[in-house]
């Protein structure tokens, strides 16, 4: 007699499990259109540094504008809760390793002053570079218009995991459509890796969600509390819910896929999975420009609680121009990531990010680990 299933385990795919298939016809790569438009803002590229103290600091965010592409500013960083954010990184990247865990927290529990936050935007506007910046969805209401004000271009609310409804008996939480109403500016919010959460997320109105729970090399949300889906399953299901969302009310939203992305090879693959843009961490943390000094850490690294997050020795290997646009010095593909971007486009015959999305895609199982691969094989000076 058959017996009853508790549950079905759906199969998920990451990054080193599946492979593009080439295409019929080849198309050069400087040929390619791989701009990414948020509303009013259009990027030459379409990749975003992480919204994380290792990586963005005003100098880095300035200057990945001028490269073309939009860096996050972390406004519950460093950046924002110290004068001289410099000598703090400096401490974190000299304290060893089983102390940098009590250290972040004790860090991280500095006030947050509001006329830093106008500063660091001031900074960033006054070099006529577009300013992205980022708050948690706790912070949203108080933060938002200190940095509407300072004259923020792009405002993103993210946390582990965000949703659009949230049940809590001790306030009222933060409410999107009213956000979207209140802020009048384009608004980016996650993460989430289900259809359901990026459909409901992208009803209240918002411009664009970030994709990814659990998979960056700095993260270890699925450690410690056992959620996260893997990249490419992650992008498929929300690409889908972008997709009805689009027939649902006209209103094309971007999908954002956000971390786990090492090399070109995972960008690639990352928009054939329907991604519209990436959010990318570890590679910039690699770049001499990056605050970090050759370190990367998870946001949630801090909780006071319960960290969630490791800080991983990523090494300098290289400009951020080198990274982004080469030439490589590296054969592990983690330079040079738009020319890997344009030149997979033009193997699989897609002259822009929408027909890469109608690439095929086939499964290609591998025993590398997505995300912790990074960590295990890069070469640190």
């Amino acid at each position: 007699m058959p017996h009853l299933k508790f549950k079905e385990i759906e199969r998920a795919y990451g990054f080193d499990e599946v492979a593009l298939v080439p295409g019929d016809v080849t198309v050069n790569p400087d040929q390619t259109n791989i701009d990414f438009t948020v509303r009013d803002f259009t990027l030459s590229i379409p990749i975003l540094a992480s919204a994380m103290d290792a990586i963005v600091d005003t100098a880095f965010a300035i200057k990945f504008s001028k490269l073309g592409g939009l860096a996050v500013l972390n406004l519950e960083g460093v950046q924002t809760r110290y004068e001289n954010p410099e000598e703090v990184l400096n401490q974190i990247a000299r304290t060893p390793e089983k102390e940098v865990t009590s250290l972040l927290q004790r860090i991280y529990s500095e006030p947050i002053k509001e006329k830093l936050i106008s500063q660091r935007i001031g900074t960033i506007k006054q070099a006529g570079a577009i300013c992205a910046v980022s708050v948690t969805p706790a912070n949203t209401k108080r933060m938002a218009p200190i940095a509407k004000d300072a004259g923020m271009d792009i405002l993103v609310v993210q946390s582990t995991v965000t949703t659009a409804r949230h049940i809590s008996k001790s306030y009222r939480g933060l409410i999107l459509p009213e956000l979207c109403q209140q802020v009048g500016l384009p608004i980016i919010v996650g993460n989430c890796c289900t259809y359901s959460a990026a459909l409901e997320l992208m009803r209240t109105g918002v411009d664009g969600v970030l994709i990814g729970v659990g998979p960056g090399a700095a993260c270890t949300t699925r450690e410690v509390i056992g959620v996260g889906v893997p990249q490419i399953t992650a992008t498929l299901h929300c690409a889908a819910a972008r997709d009805a969302y689009l027939k649902e009310s006209g209103k094309y939203v971007a999908v954002i896929t956000d971390g786990g992305i090492r090399t070109g090879g995972d960008l690639c693959k990352a928009f054939a999975a329907g991604a519209d843009a990436v959010m990318i961490g570890s590679p910039l943390a690699q770049a001499t420009e990056a605050p970090g000094k050759g370190y990367h850490w998870g946001m949630s690294h801090s909780h006071p609680a319960l960290p969630r997050g490791t800080r991983v020795r990523v090494g300098t290997t290289g400009s951020l121009e080198q990274i982004l646009f080469g030439p490589t010095s590296v054969t592990n593909g983690t330079q040079n990531l738009v020319g890997a971007l344009r030149t997979g486009m033009g193997v699989c015959s897609a002259r822009t990010i929408k027909e890469m999305h109608k690439v095929k895609m086939l499964i290609a199982p591998s025993i590398k680990t997505e995300g912790k691969y990074f960590q295990a094989t890069q070469n640190v000076p």
